[in-house]
């Protein structure tokens, strides 16, 4: 049995001013694919996968429409060479926004049942903070989902999406999936999964799993930063038996709406200045600041300097800023000698509004190649570090700042554009605080222009009463029928 594999993976702020081109992601083919899918040669013996290709980029503003539809294109065209086939897994994210077009994850995926036929299962892997519509629900089979914010289980996610399919395809029962829009849009930030009170309802997931007819059950907290009619939290399960799956629908978002007003941000989350103000009386280290309004994993932009602008302002040292896109710096400074004092502006390369800093910076250090967009350097400013980069990327593992010659638990503060801390950079903070900063993925969601988004929904409108009520796939319908 032949299995297509592939797909697209983005997170899109429709607040960015960044528009996503092809040369923001990165494609992945073949064994890699398979590798980075957990899906490598040997784990299911009996199923050929035909890797298709998988794009992936890091979170940034909306995906230009030519780079989506070639995207696209060449997938189908994939897909449409390696006919017939007997099932696909998807590997996708659920908060791409292209411009000109609402629900980019559920055209792709129509387009994707369109070439295989009705018969072949569909079964999708998404990022617990995608966005799902009738229509993606109405293509697809077998539907699994991160349970874990920071996420730790991405490869067990494809795995779960997979060792159902394989099940179906060899001879298990047929699979079905309901779901539940639930008008709830919290950030991620209030919804990590190792804080209450989310902790609870994600370790509570495979309770639903273990009842009659429920196979996997899942929780989608959806994306705030897209004011598209589509962005909204969810519950969505797969099962065998469609009354079962419905009623775990109903349950799971019944849980999450009961409780909608106890989510909260899991470390102490300040105003830019008064965070400043409890680093420099702070008496243990390493202090570090997330910079939550440029999180580049989250949909920001990265570019930004709001905090280095203000640090350097209050005369403060020590810092180890990293890192800050800015490629016109980055070339500015490129050809200088190690050691080499030059006068440098940094901040708002990709768009940004923010204040730009006029520094005088000692170059420490260089990494990456001209060729491939990947230089970074680091720099001296005022007795800190700063590290540029030319392509945005986060600095959320330790080997991100060793590279540099950088232990972070030796450092005084780290200053990164992150919201709730990454797995290795949050065992370390003593103590984190995550600062309310400008930018694309603002926390000070109530503020957020709001023209498209559903209404009413939660904390945008807080005074209504609701009760869920489960949708299943077309598909069930289409196969008693």
């Amino acid at each position: 049995m032949k299995v297509a594999v592939g797909g697209i993976h983005t997170e899109c702020s429709t607040y960015s001013p960044l528009i996503q081109t092809a040369d923001d992601f990165k494609i992945v083919r073949g064994e890699d694919l398979m590798r980075e899918a957990g899906l490598a040669s040997g784990r299911f013996a009996e199923i050929t996968f035909q890797p298709l290709f998988h794009a992936r980029s890091v979170p940034g503003g909306p995906v230009d429409a030519a780079c989506y539809q070639s995207f696209k294109r060449d997938f189908l065209k994939q897909l449409e060479d390696s006919l017939p086939v007997d099932g696909v897994l998807l590997i996708m994210h659920g908060a791409m926004h292209v411009v000109g077009l609402d629900d980019a994850e559920g055209d792709w995926i129509s387009a994707v049942r369109k070439i295989v036929g009705p018969n072949p299962p569909i079964a999708v892997s998404y990022d617990l903070h995608g966005n799902l519509t009738q229509k993606i629900i109405d293509q697809i089979d077998i539907f699994c989902a991160y349970r874990t914010a920071p996420h730790i289980d991405i490869q067990e996610t494809h795995q779960r999406a997979a060792n159902l399919l394989i099940d179906q395809l060899n001879g298990g029962p047929k699979r079905c999936v309901a779901w539940v829009p639930v008008p709830v849009l919290h950030p991620g930030e209030r919804t990590s999964t190792e804080d209450e009170p989310m902790k609870s309802l994600y370790t509570g997931l495979p309770l639903f799993d273990a009842s009659h007819g429920v196979e996997d059950s899942n929780l989608m907290v959806g994306y705030v930063w897209a004011d598209t009619e589509r962005a909204t939290a969810s519950a969505v399960v797969t099962g065998t038996d469609p009354a079962a799956t419905k009623k775990a629908a109903e349950l799971i978002a019944a849980g999450y709406w009961n409780n909608r007003e106890n989510c909260r941000f899991g470390v102490p989350t300040k105003s830019l200045e008064d965070c400043l103000a409890d680093a420099r009386d702070c008496k243990t280290h390493p202090f570090i600041l997330a910079d939550s309004g440029d999180n580049p994993t989250g949909g920001g932009v990265g570019d930004r300097t709001d905090v280095l602008h203000l640090w350097l302002e209050k005369g403060m040292e020590g810092g180890v800023f990293a890192g800050i896109a800015d490629p016109e710096a980055v070339e500015a400074a490129w050809w200088s000698e190690i050691d080499t004092e030059l006068d440098l502006m940094i901040g708002g390369a990709h768009g940004s509004s923010c204040p730009t800093v006029a520094c005088q910076a000692k170059v420490q250090l260089k990494r990456g190649d001209p060729d491939t967009k990947s230089r970074e350097l680091l720099l001296e400013v005022a007795k800190n570090l700063v590290i540029l980069s030319e392509f945005r990327r986060p600095f959320h593992k330790l080997d991100d700042f060793k590279a540099f010659g950088i232990d972070p638990t030796s450092a005084l503060y780290l200053i990164v554009k992150s919201g709730y801390l990454s797995p290795e950079l949050a065992p370390i903070a003593c103590p984190p605080r995550m600062a309310l900063t400008n930018g694309a993925v603002n926390q000070d969601i109530r503020a957020l222009q709001n023209e498209q988004r559903q209404s009413p929904s939660f904390p945008f409108q807080q005074d209504f009463d609701w009760l869920p009520t489960a949708r299943l796939s077309a598909r069930v319908a289409n196969k008693a029928s």
